[in-house]
């Protein structure tokens, strides 16, 4: 049987198999995987008519809805690239990211083209911006021409430019509070090759219906387009606002498959579940860092009959690990194993590997990893780094070099071969000589069940080096009782690990565009307030 090389042949072969099987659904709209196929081939005849290159870049600023899909794979099946911007990004931050991977042709809105005018003309190399079609005339944008979707859509089918699956398909570009954003060059074979992996281990079929909550932007987001696609699945696309939209998305369509972060999952932790989710939802999967135990355990007494999927991934890897449910038991606080296809090594800053239970890097090898940041050699160079020899995999005699990710992350790994995370190198806290993770001091804060959310992070401190400082909302229907935290947390931790303070924060926790708990604003604007 003939398997997809190529990102837009998974709806090539899934609509082949089955073409009336609904592939996406946005609302009370539905889409099968016939009229999917037509319309990417379609979209990928507009873009070549309006004269994109092999590897030009396409850029797709939209929320999740029907075009957002057949754009991404439309421009794959021209041969170029392309870049989904996340929704939540403001215009300065749009018109760096079109500046810094020259893209060629805009997707976008009418609605939000107005957000964009006054910082459109700073992309030099825009030439085409494709509107959705509206009610109102097309508006004028210099010297870049302007056409509506459906004239992108109205040309017949042609073969795209040939590309090979080593070829780069898309840039995701990882959000960042301080500095620019890096963009990750992924390949049609990256994106294949995870989408394959995923869906093995997740044992996706066509029968599930798996739920897009995360932006399309975050490599996990995409992935739940791809593994559907390539078992020929459904996926709901959901632009929520509450966490409770989510639910609701959950129980109406009978979503057999999710996946989150940990901010989201500590949220619907909160809230009443329908029971009758309980008879369709088959797993629901964690990735973007580790969730805490005590949401964990929330989530399986609500879903006794769902298995959990602990997984860790990075964008310049895609996905590296996960912990199959049968393990949770046994190790709630495992990263788990390699997943099919790729292999995950834990080395010293020597190069060489580290043993059973010993701190140590880790690094990423085999198919899914990335080609490096968009023209950003120097960052490329950091994290893109030829494998030492004599690592395994790695005999003497080849000659030619393999490149690895290496994470930056600390993680080790235990006499039986599981992994279980440390920390980020950037983020570790040196502390009275000690070096402190802080999730591991979050994870105590929350087993106290006196906070709603938390952040911890190091302030430099003359004394202790860096003192430990946290951020903290209430638990639900209670006040913050600070003093009572911080004696729970001086009897369950080492002294060295116990919070210097602690801020109470009213409401939600700031997110970055992926959902994450932004740490790095949280600490930048914590010294604001108190150094000055």
């Amino acid at each position: 049987m003939r398997e997809a090389t190529l990102l837009h042949e998974l709806i090539d072969l899934a609509a082949a198999r089955d073409p009336a099987a609904t592939a996406l659904t946005d609302g009370d709209a539905d889409m099968n995987y016939g009229a999917l196929h037509e319309a990417v081939r379609r979209c990928s005849a507009g873009l070549l008519a309006l004269g994109l290159q092999r590897g030009e870049r396409v850029g797709i600023y939209l929320e999740k809805r029907f075009e957002t899909v057949i754009a991404s794979f439309g421009a794959a099946a021209a041969g170029g690239v392309f870049v989904p911007l996340n929704p939540l990004l403001k215009a300065e931050q749009v018109a760096y990211i079109l500046r810094d991977c020259q893209v060629r042709v805009l997707l976008t809105s009418p609605e939000r083209l107005d957000l964009l005018q006054a910082v459109l003309a700073q992309s030099s190399e825009l030439r085409h911006l494709v509107l959705l079609d509206s009610t109102q005339p097309a508006p004028t944008a210099g010297g870049t021409q302007v056409c509506r979707w459906s004239e992108l859509l109205a040309h017949s089918p042609a073969p795209g430019h040939r590309v090979i699956d080593t070829d780069m398909l898309a840039i995701l570009y990882t959000s960042g509070s301080t500095g620019k954003p890096k963009g990750v060059v992924l390949s049609h074979r990256n994106m294949v090759a995870g989408a394959k992996s995923v869906a093995g281990y997740l044992e996706n079929d066509a029968e599930d219906t798996l739920l897009a909550a995360l932006p399309l932007s975050f490599d996990a987001g995409f992935s739940q387009l791809t593994t559907a696609f390539h078992v020929g699945a459904r996926v709901v696309l959901l632009n929520y606002l509450l966490p409770r939209d989510v639910l609701k998305a959950i129980e109406r369509e009978r979503v057999s498959g999710l996946t989150a972060v940990p901010p989201l999952y500590f949220q619907l932790a909160r809230l009443d579940w329908p029971a009758s989710i309980g008879e369709h939802l088959r797993y629901f999967a964690n990735t973007g860092g580790r969730m805490p135990l005590e949401t964990l355990k929330a989530l399986r007494a609500k879903l006794p009959q769902a298995r959990p999927y602990l997984m860790y991934g990075l964008t310049e890897a895609f996905r590296s690990t996960y912990l199959p449910p049968e393990e949770i038991d046994r190790r709630p606080d495992s990263i788990g194993k390699a997943i099919p296809n790729a292999e995950i090594l834990v080395l010293r800053e020597d190069g060489s590997p580290c043993a059973a239970d010993e701190p140590g890097e880790l690094v990423h090898r085999g198919a899914l990893v990335g080609m490096g940041y968009w023209n950003n050699p120097e960052k490329t160079g950091e994290r893109y780094k030829p494998l030492p020899a004599n690592v395994p995999g790695r005999e003497p005699g080849l000659v030619l070099p393999e490149i690895a990710v290496f994470s930056g992350d600390t993680v080790r790994r235990d006499e039986e071969g599981f992994l279980y995370f440390i920390g980020r190198r950037d983020e570790m806290i040196k502390t009275s000589g000690y070096r402190v993770s802080p999730t591991e001091v979050e994870e105590v804060l929350y087993a106290t069940r006196l906070v709603g959310e938390c952040v911890a992070f190091g302030i430099d401190d003359d004394r202790l080096g860096q003192s430990i400082q946290v951020i903290a909302t209430p638990p639900p229907g209670a006040e913050l009782d600070v003093a009572a935290l911080i004696a729970e947390c001086r009897r369950r931790m080492p002294a060295y690990m116990v919070p210097a303070g602690v801020e109470a924060h009213s409401g939600p926790l700031p997110r970055n565009p992926n959902g994450k708990i932004d740490r790095k604003t949280l600490s930048t604007e914590w010294v604001d307030r108190h150094v000055g």
